[in-house]
């Protein structure tokens, strides 16, 4: 049967992608930021699954405010980069796994979750700078990939608690499908960041911190931030943490701690990174 392994956590910055394309991961601002990628990437290479969920947001790419599902999965069988203003990201395209994808869709849809199922889209940074991260710059993936989004850009979006929620019903999707499979799941996005307004600029380090503490001690305890608490103490981007909530709880209750990172500043935001395995 089909099983998820381990979990990935990682920051989606756009700036992040724009130095791996552009040859600059070893200035003097980039190099502390990607220096705490180098055990992932070692990890990663020897603990390649083959499958990874990587559950992301989609930045005005694929939906506009004409159609804006709360949550998403990707069921074709390849997602070629999007164009977000200055070319499509020269990374190669992702290859999916519509047997399991479309697998998923059903057994939550069936658990009662509104699940949109997506077939014609190309994917953005959300999803490519992680993998980008992990992998670096191969001429192909070395694995295939389901895209799983969550809006966390249009109001309102969804809790932390319903994510939660969605996680466990992903992991109980995943371990019924009837194929030997060793499954990643990815959260992507946050930490602590504001790209406009007032505020912009603002990093909680200290929240932060006590936000990984709790995501690998005692996750549930998070479900209980609300979203004025993810603005006020997070900035206005920082409610992109729900969706590591999907990953926490898809990978199960009992986890190790594999890896840990978190760098500021990286394009005035708070770059959070953590690699969790079941135990």
């Amino acid at each position: 049967m089909a099983r998820i392994s381990s979990a990935v956590f990682s920051s989606h910055i756009p700036a992040v992608g724009a130095a791996i394309d552009l040859g600059t991961t070893q200035n003097d601002y980039w190099a502390p930021a990607f220096k705490g990628f180098e055990f992932s990437k070692q990890w990663e290479a020897e603990n390649t699954p083959d499958v990874i969920i990587l559950v992301y947001n989609d930045h005005a790419s694929a939906f506009d405010l004409r159609v804006i599902p709360t949550f998403g999965i990707g069921c074709s069988e390849q997602f070629e980069s999007a164009d977000e203003g200055w070319g499509p990201r020269p990374v190669p395209p992702v290859i999916g796994h519509p047997d399991l994808a479309w697998h998923i869709a059903q057994s939550v849809i069936e658990d009662d979750f509104d699940l949109t199922i997506c077939n014609d889209f190309k994917v953005d940074h959300g999803l490519t700078v992680p993998l980008s991260l992990m992998f670096g710059k191969p001429q192909k993936w070395p694995c295939r990939v389901i895209p799983f989004m969550v809006n966390v850009v249009q109001y309102p979006p969804p809790s932390g608690r319903r994510c939660f929620a969605l996680g466990k019903s992903l992991r109980k999707a995943v371990e019924s499908f009837d194929e030997n499979l060793n499954v990643q799941i990815w959260g992507t996005g946050g930490m602590s960041h504001q790209l406009q307004g007032a505020r912009a600029g603002l990093i909680n380090r200290e929240w932060d911190n006590k936000f990984l503490n709790l995501l690998v001690k005692d996750p549930e305890e998070l479900t209980k931030i609300t979203h004025t608490e993810y603005i006020r103490e997070a900035g206005s981007e920082g409610i992109e943490l729900v969706m590591w909530l999907i990953a926490r709880a898809a990978l199960g209750a009992q986890v190790n701690e594999i890896h840990r990172f978190y760098h500021v500043p990286a394009s005035n935001c708070a770059l959070g990174h953590l690699i969790l395995e079941k135990a």
